[in-house]
């Protein structure tokens, strides 16, 4: 290929989409709304725990919310530095476990403050809290938190208590690899030190909350027509997405060497009965039972049952 021949770099090519697969049973996005009010809440959180570093350390601090998201807890893990203060946090009334995760020398930055020292805490690589320092930052940590409920008071009943600290992600399983979790994004200045914070709470029941407000709030008729024609909206354009159905026998086991002798004419036995029905799949999913027929000079097949799957 010469220069002349190379396409320009705004080419169709160049130009093509990037499309990326969305799970409509995990979605990964925030409604804005429902983003709206979380972060509101999240800033609250936020001013009330600078607010109290403040008072707890006698150094000026202030925590800022960055951003919020939704991840899995497998992606989320893999996004954190090791090692990493990860403090396991109870939530109540769930009994289910958040996660507020900081650098370990700002942990120490504290400790240091606490003890009356000039916030220069310890930066040894692989230092971990000591049974003495666990107890002041767990104690720090339960004040700071103390205000969660009062921060999420217009979505959900919630309060957080301290558990104990892991330094490595890899190895806590505050939730399964494919469960969402919402993560907030702070930036924390204590003094002259600045640090990133996340915090992870399950997103299931957040959303849930989030949901019920949204159903509470919308009495207005127009709001409720709104949201009901949104949805029905929403029905249609879903129903008419094309899908690929297709018909399976049951799967039969080959050995490679089988298969590389293949040669025109051979026959392949199936272990399908002729008297049980085919499998009717859609992206893997069986969702009905059909029994094979014609219709005019084609083959058919008409549907015998229905799996449970497809109304639930």
């Amino acid at each position: 290929m010469t220069v002349l021949d190379a396409p320009a770099p705004g080419s169709a090519r160049a130009r093509e989409p990037h499309v990326e697969p969305y799970d409509f049973r995990r979605p990964l996005t925030l409604v804005r709304e429902h983003a709206r009010h979380l972060e509101m809440a999240f800033g609250r959180l936020a001013r009330q725990f600078g607010t109290q570093l403040t008072a707890r350390l006698r150094a000026v601090s202030q925590l800022e919310l960055e951003q919020i998201s939704l991840h899995t807890y497998e992606e989320y893990v893999a996004s954190l530095p090791t090692p990493t203060a990860m403090v396991l946090c109870s939530i109540e009334p769930s009994r289910q476990t958040g996660v507020l995760q900081l650098p370990v020398e700002a942990t120490m930055v504290w400790v240091d403050y606490l003890f009356g020292g000039d916030g220069r805490g310890d930066d040894r690589p692989g230092r971990e809290l000591t049974e003495i320092e666990l107890t002041l930052v767990r104690e720090l940590l339960e004040h700071a938190l103390a205000d969660m409920e009062y921060a999420f008071a217009g979505i959900i009943r919630i309060g957080l208590g301290v558990r104990s600290v892991q330094y490595n992600p890899q190895f806590v399983q505050a939730a399964a690899a494919t469960d969402v979790v919402l993560v907030a994004s702070f930036r924390l200045r204590v003094g002259e030190r600045e640090d990133a914070l996340t915090l992870m709470l399950p997103a299931e029941q957040m959303i849930a909350a989030l949901q019920v407000a949204d159903g509470a709030v919308a009495t207005n008729p127009d709001d409720r027509r709104r949201v009901e024609l949104a949805q029905a909206e929403l029905v249609q354009a879903v129903a008419g997405v094309p899908v690929e159905v297709g018909v399976r026998f049951a799967p039969v086991t080959v050995r490679p060497r089988d298969v590389l002798a293949l040669e025109v004419g051979d026959v392949l036995p199936l272990s399908h009965p002729s008297t049980e029905p085919l499998d009717v799949v859609v992206d893997d999913v069986v969702l009905a039972k059909a029994a094979l027929g014609s219709h005019g000079p084609r083959l058919a097949c008409r549907v015998v049952a229905v799996t449970e799957e497809i109304h639930a």
